[in-house]
């Protein structure tokens, strides 16, 4: 199989097995992604891969005679599909995170990386440019500036330069980039479910706006979580000193 779906208590952990996106891929992952999104059991998700390279890119053979207009475009663009997910995302990348690879990455909303990977943005070097997100979210990540200069000159960072710049949370030796995601996801999974999507949401859709829409935004989502029973199962747990048992509702 192109990527399989693995559960362990809340968390859900999606592991690609090719090294770059063709449509093969690009459908399986649609496929899972569609079932964690719906999945109520499923509160937090992690991007992960089987083999030495996160993802090196896009398969050439995909993108030959695809046009902008060709609606298999779309049904490549897994980046986008990965940032669609309502819950948080971890990504354990690992060796090559090239080109669509990062794309995906940075559609993730934490990143762990080994010591050993690779990022960069080569499209400009082949005549190309990005096409799933990666001109838009690679500035609002690592600023306007660096992103820009990816960009054009193509130029390869390795772990410890991503580090540097924000790109990426955390730099774990190869061995353990797997296992760090999964423990970071079981963490952000502790807390109640309905918070985190909450979080997320003010998060990422109130940099789309003005401070003062974001505001708006955050006040309305807390208003909304206060109605929900996750928020009294967490009032509850903590007077009572107790271990809070969240019910995604």
């Amino acid at each position: 199989m192109a990527a399989a779906l693995r559960v362990t208590g809340a968390v859900a952990t999606i592991t690609m097995s090719q090294a770059v996106v063709g449509f093969d891929l690009a459908y399986t992952l649609a496929d899972l992604v569609g079932q964690v999104r719906q999945r109520d059991d499923v509160w937090v998700v992690v991007i992960a891969a089987k083999g030495p390279d996160f993802c090196a890119g896009t398969a050439a053979d995909a993108l030959a005679g695809v046009t902008e207009d060709d609606s298999r475009l779309s049904d490549l663009r897994v980046a986008q599909m990965i940032a669609d997910i309502e819950k948080p995302v971890v990504c354990a990348a690992q060796g090559a995170v090239h080109e669509q690879g990062l794309e995906i990455a940075l559609a993730c909303d934490i990143r762990i990386a080994d010591s050993t990977a690779t990022f960069a943005m080569r499209q400009a070097l082949s005549g190309s440019m990005p096409w799933d997100g990666g001109t838009q979210r690679l500035p609002r990540v690592i600023g306007r500036s660096r992103a820009v200069e990816m960009l054009l000159t193509g130029r390869e960072l390795d772990a410890e330069t991503a580090l540097s710049i924000g790109l990426v949370n955390e730099v774990v030796p190869p061995s353990a980039v797997g296992r760090r995601a999964a423990e970071i996801a079981a963490a952000i999974a502790a807390h109640g479910p309905i918070a985190l999507r909450y979080l997320k949401e003010a998060a990422l859709t109130g940099l789309d706006g003005t401070l003062s829409q974001g505001l708006r935004l955050e006040a309305d989502l807390s208003f909304l979580l206060q109605s929900t029973s996750d928020r009294s199962e967490g009032i509850s747990s903590f007077l009572q000193r107790r271990s809070p048992t969240y019910q995604n509702h």
